[in-house]
């Protein structure tokens, strides 16, 4: 037990400079957002006074190469996917934020499982878990805003459904949605709406809905008003009206899924968790039973296989009780 007094320490202090340091990062980002504004807003000062030709073409190099780095950067897979995912989860952290927090983490984990004087072995796992506590964090909080969001979206359609049939356009109806109705739907229908209203075209605000909320019920959504527009016919009222009771009957299933896959993912848990568990209270009680795990040839060869075949198992589970609808 003496030997959990400096690894804790040690798991503290390591995470809490980490996240220092991660907020110093952002500090700083910040920080030079300001300064790039205000230098932006006197340089358009400057240029409307006066500005030649040779100015404008400068200025239009300058954007042309930042978004071609902007772009490129946006094709590796690991800017692009952090950046929807801190965008999806309402985080705002930048890429080389998320990956010193996920990499500080698991130094921290690292330095605690040495501390405590376990196997090299177990000191690799546990780092790997805290490092990503990070990206479980932003996952959580993505799903969780997805949830509202679901749930909120017949009652938006409703929303829409009665502005149209009292003569409002559907620019109206977003804006009214986005005042009406509490965030995280609120807040995308009135981005939706600011974007329309300073030229964004029609069609490309709703698609960067879709991009920004990843639910099939909201693609459905936009793609019913893009045909509407596009070809007409029916009346668009009704449509909606139908569209709202198939997203909710839709809502309702996959609630009814999750009570009844409910005892699978318990079971997928238990099977991922106790192990590790019960290894680690047999480590603590007598760290000799358990070192010749990690010590001796066959037992790591033993140790490796059951680590493979629990992965196996949970994610065979999982699979099996994600029902998608």
């Amino acid at each position: 037990m003496n030997a959990w007094v400096p690894a804790v320490l040690a798991f503290v202090a390591v995470a809490f400079g980490i996240v220092a340091l991660a907020l110093l990062v952002e500090g700083v980002r910040a920080g030079l957002r300001r300064r790039d504004l205000n230098r932006r807003l006197e340089k358009a000062l400057s240029e409307l006074q006066e500005q030649t030709l040779a100015e404008r073409d400068l200025v239009d190099t300058a954007r042309r190469r930042t978004r071609e780095a902007e772009a490129l950067a946006l094709q590796v897979p690991f800017v692009a996917g952090t950046l929807a995912l801190m965008r999806q989860a309402r985080l705002g952290w930048s890429p080389t934020t998320f990956l010193l927090l996920v990499v500080g983490f698991a130094i921290a984990g690292g330095f605690f499982a040495l501390a405590l004087r376990l196997p090299l072995f177990i000191a690799v796992f546990v780092a790997l878990f805290v490092g990503g506590l990070p990206y479980v964090y932003a996952s959580y909080r993505r799903r969780a805003i997805l949830r509202k969001f679901e749930e909120l979206l017949p009652e938006a359609i409703d929303y829409l459904s009665r502005a149209i049939r009292a003569g409002h356009p559907l620019a109206s109806g977003f804006q009214m949605i986005g005042e009406e109705l509490a965030d995280p739907l609120g807040e995308e229908f009135r981005l939706m709406f600011d974007q329309q209203r300073f030229g964004v075209p029609f069609e490309e605000a709703l698609l960067g809905l879709c991009d920004r909320i990843e639910l099939v019920d909201v693609r459905i959504f936009a793609t019913s008003i893009i045909v509407q527009r596009e070809v007409g016919g029916a009346n668009f009222a009704e449509v909606l009206d139908n569209m709202a009771e198939t997203v909710r009957a839709r809502f309702a299933i996959r609630r009814e899924i999750k009570v009844y896959t409910a005892q699978g993912r318990l079971s997928g848990m238990v099977v991922g968790t106790m192990p590790v568990l019960v290894g680690l209270g047999l480590y603590l009680q007598d760290p000799e039973y358990v070192r010749i795990l990690f010590e001796h040839p066959v037992g790591r060869i033993m140790a490796m296989t059951g680590v493979f075949l629990q992965v196996i198992g949970f994610l065979w589970i999982r699979r099996i009780v994600n029902v998608e609808i």
